[in-house]
C-alpha cells in the first residue's frame, strides 16, 4: 500500500527515528573526522543538535507537517553545535519554511521542501565546500525533485533520496582530496545519511518491511587505543554568584515564555512587525528573544508588566503555552536553600546540565550599559584565567571536545550589560554557531564575531583590543592580530593514517601547525621540537607555551630549556593552560 502524503504525525515519527539512528552511530561519525585526533566531534555535535530539536518536538505536538517542521526547526536552531550542527539546523529551517502552509506534503512538495533546505543551508555558509554534508544534501534533494515526477509514493521517493545520498557520500573522497588521502568519507554527510536511514526505517515499518541500506563507502582505518587516556571536559562557565545579588535588585522579575499562533484569535493574522514588537516589549522588559515564521511567533522576555506583554501579543494572534516565573521568588528560594547559583531558565531547547550558560540578569537602561563586552570560548582553567585577565566577561567552556550551542551564546550575550559585544570562538568549528546567535539577536544587540580559530588567535585578538577605540577600529585591529599569530597544537593520533606524506601511527604524537599536521613522533618532546622548528621563522619571535593538564612539569621545563638554547633571541612565556587532550598549545608572534 503506497503512502501518498506525510502529515505532522508521520514527520514527527520520522524525525524521532532519524535522531535515534544518528545517536546510535554518533561515535562512528566521530571516527570519520579527517584528522586522527582524539576529539573528533562531528557525530557528537550533530547528535546534540538533533536531540535539541527532538526535545522541542516532544514539548510541542502538532498534527500539520508545517507546524511540526517549524517546531523542529526552532529546537535545532537554538541547539545547533559546531559547523555540522548549524548546517543541519539550516537544512531543516529551509524545509520548514517551504512546509509551513501545508497540513500534509505529497511527493512533489516533499522534494521541494528538501530543496528549500539545501538552498537555505548553502546561503548560511560563506564559502561552501563540495564533498561535505552540503553536497550530500544537495544531490539527494536534486534527485528527489527528478524522481518525484515519477512516483506519488512517499516511501518510494524516500528510498531514492537515501540511495542517492549514499551514492554521493561514497563519492566525497573524490571531491575532497583530503578525504581520499585519509581514506574516509565525509563525516557530516554520513551523519545526514544516518538521519535519512531513520526516516526510511519509519516509513518501511509502517508497511511491515525492513530497511536495508548497503553503503559503498571508504572505511577508516581501525581506531586504536590511544596512548594516553582521553580526558572528558568538565565544562564550567564563570557566573556571578546569586548570593551577591539583592532580591529587590531584580528589576524585570517575571520570566515569560509563550507562543503566538498567528492564524488564530481575533487578530486574524495581523501583520507582524518584529522590530516594533521588540521595541514595545523593551519598554518594561529585557532579555528579549523572538523567533517568528508565517504561523507561529515564539517569545521570551523578562518583564515588569506581564499583563501588558500579553496584551501586546494578542494583537498578533492567539497565545498558547504560557510560562511565567517570578525570578524574585526563585531567588529567595535559592538563598533560603543555601545555593548561590540560580539554574538557567529553559528557553527553546534542552541543554545538558554541564553546558548550561549563565543565568540572564536584568539589562540596565542603555545609558548605563558598558560600551563593550566580551565572550570567549576555551577549555582549561588556566586558559580561562588568561582570558579573564584580559578583560573577557564570560568564558564559555568548550572547544573541540564540546562546542557551545547557539543558545549558549544567546544566553551569554543576554548576561552581559554592554552595548557592543565581541565574540571570540577560538575554534573553526564554533564560528558558525556564534554567527547564528548574532543573527538571531540582530536589532537587539550590536554583536561582532571575530573569527578566531585557535586559542592563540583569541588571546592575540584580546590583547589587541583598545577600550577607547570604536568597534570598527577594534575589529580591524583584532583581525590584524589574528593574521600575525602562528598557532600550534600537540596531541596523539587515534588511528594509523597517511597525511601529506606523513606516516602517522596510532598512539604516536602529532603536531598541528594552524590546520595542517606537520610533525609526528613517538615521543612528546620530539614532536614539540619538530613542530616548533616549522613555526619559528626568524628566531626572535615571542613564543608562548600553554601546557595541558597531562603535560608533566619536567617535560615543560625541558622544552623551555631547549627553546632557550636553540633560539636565544626568542622571548619564551610558559603558562599552565590546563586544557584536555592537547598536551601543548603554542603561539609564535613576531
Amino acid at each position: 500500500m503506497s503512502k501518498r502524503s506525510l502529515n505532522g504525525t508521520d514527520f514527527n515519527a520520522m524525525v524521532l527515528a532519524g535522531a535515534d539512528q544518528l545517536q546510535k552511530h554518533a561515535e562512528h561519525v566521530n571516527s570519520l573526522n579527517v584528522f586522527p585526533v582524539p576529539d573528533g566531534d562531528t557525530g557528537t555535535n550533530m547528535n546534540l543538535t538533533m536531540s535539541a530539536g527532538v526535545a522541542e518536538l516532544k514539548r510541542n505536538s502538532a498534527s500539520s507537517i508545517g507546524s511540526c517542521a517549524g517546531i523542529l526547526s526552532k529546537g535545532l536552531l537554538m541547539g545547533a553545535r559546531g559547523n555540522s550542527g548549524v548546517i543541519l539546523s539550516q537544512l531543516f529551517r529551509g524545509f520548514s519554511r517551504y512546509a509551513a502552509p501545508y497540513e500534509e506534503l505529497n511527493t512533489l512538495q516533499f522534494a521541494a521542501a528538501l530543496q528549500s533546505g539545501v538552498d537555505t543551508a548553502y546561503k548560511a555558509v560563506v564559502k561552501p565546500v563540495e564533498g561535505t554534508i552540503l553536497t550530500v544534501a544537495k544531490e539527494a534533494a536534486k534527485h528527489a525533485g527528478y524522481y518525484a515526477r515519477r512516483t506519488n509514493d512517499i516511501t518510494e521517493l524516500m528510498s531514492e533520496v537515501l540511495k542517492k545520498a549514499n551514492e554521493t557520500l561514497a563519492l566525497t573522497p573524490e571531491m575532497l582530496p583530503v578525504l581520499k588521502q585519509v581514506g574516509v568519507v565525509d563525516s557530516g554527510g554520513k551523519g545526514l545519511v544516518y538521519i535519512y536511514e531513520g526516516f526510511m526505517e519509519y516509513l518501511l515499518n509502517t508497511e511491515g518491511k525492513t530497511v536495508t541500506t548497503p553503503v559503498k563507502e571508504a572505511a577508516p582505518a581501525p581506531v586504536m587505543p590511544p596512548a594516553a587516556p582521553k580526558t572528558r571536559i568538565s565544562p564550567e562557565m564563570p557566573i556571578s554568584a546569586q548570593a551577591r545579588l539583592e532580591t529587590e535588585d531584580i528589576e524585570f522579575l517575571y520570566d515569560m515564555e509563550f507562543f503566538i499562533n498567528r492564524q488564530l484569535g481575533d487578530a486574524g493574522g495581523t501583520n507582524f512587525d518584529e522590530e516594533d514588537f521588540r521595541k514595545a516589549l523593551s519598554v518594561n522588559g529585557d532579555s528579549i528573544i523572538i523567533i517568528s515564521d508565517d504561523e507561529v511567533i515564539k517569545v521570551h522576555v523578562h518583564s515588569k508588566a506581564p499583563g501588558d506583554v500579553l496584551n501586546l501579543a494578542l494583537r498578533y494572534g492567539e497565545i498558547t503555552q504560557i510560562h511565567i516565573l517570578n525570578m524574585r521568588e526563585q531567588h529567595r528560594d535559592l538563598l533560603t536553600a543555601g545555593m548561590d547559583i540560580a539554574p538557567a531558565p529553559e528557553l527553546f531547547a534542552d541543554i545538558p546540565p554541564e553546558q548550561e550558560a549563565a543565568p540572564e540578569p536584568s539589562i540596565p537602561p542603555a545609558d548605563e550599559l558598558a560600551p563593550f563586552g566580551f565572550i570567549s570560548v576555551a577549555s582549561g582553567e588556566g586558559i580561562s584565567e588568561v582570558f579573564k585577565s584580559l578583560g573577557i566577561d564570560i568564558v564559555l567552556s568548550g572547544g573541540q571536545t564540546m562546542n557551545p550551542s547557539t543558545e549558549d551564546f544567546v544566553k551569554a550575550i543576554h548576561s552581559i550589560d554592554a552595548k557592543h559585544i565581541f565574540i571570540l570562538p577560538n575554534n573553526s568549528n564554533i564560528v558558525l554557531a556564534a554567527k547564528q546567535a548574532r543573527d538571531l539577536l540582530e536589532g537587539e544587540r550590536e554583536i561582532t564575531v571575530v573569527p578566531s580559530k585557535t586559542i592563540p588567535q583569541g588571546i592575540s585578538a584580546a590583547f589587541a583590543f583598545q577600550e577607547d577605540e570604536s568597534a570598527e577600529v577594534n575589529e580591524a585591529n583584532m583581525l590584524e592580530a589574528i593574521a600575525h599569530v602562528r598557532s600550534g597544537q600537540v596531541t596523539y593520533a587515534v588511528r594509523d593514517t597517511t597525511f601529506d606524506d606523513l606516516e602517522i601511527t596510532a598512539g604516536h604524537f602529532i603536531g598541528i601547525h594552524d590546520s595542517k599536521i606537520v610533525a609526528t613522533e613517538e615521543g612528546l618532546l620530539d614532536t614539540c621540537e619538530q613542530l616548533l622548528r616549522k613555526m619559528i621563522v626568524s628566531g626572535d619571535e615571542v613564543i608562548t607555551i600553554l601546557a595541558g593538564e597531562e603535560a608533566k612539569e619536567t617535560e615543560t621545563e625541558r622544552l623551555a630549556s631547549w627553546l632557550a638554547a636553540e633560539y636565544p633571541n626568542a622571548e619564551v612565556e610558559v603558562h599552565q593552560g590546563g586544557q584536555p587532550v592537547y598536551s601543548y598549545l603554542f603561539a609564535v608572534e613576531a
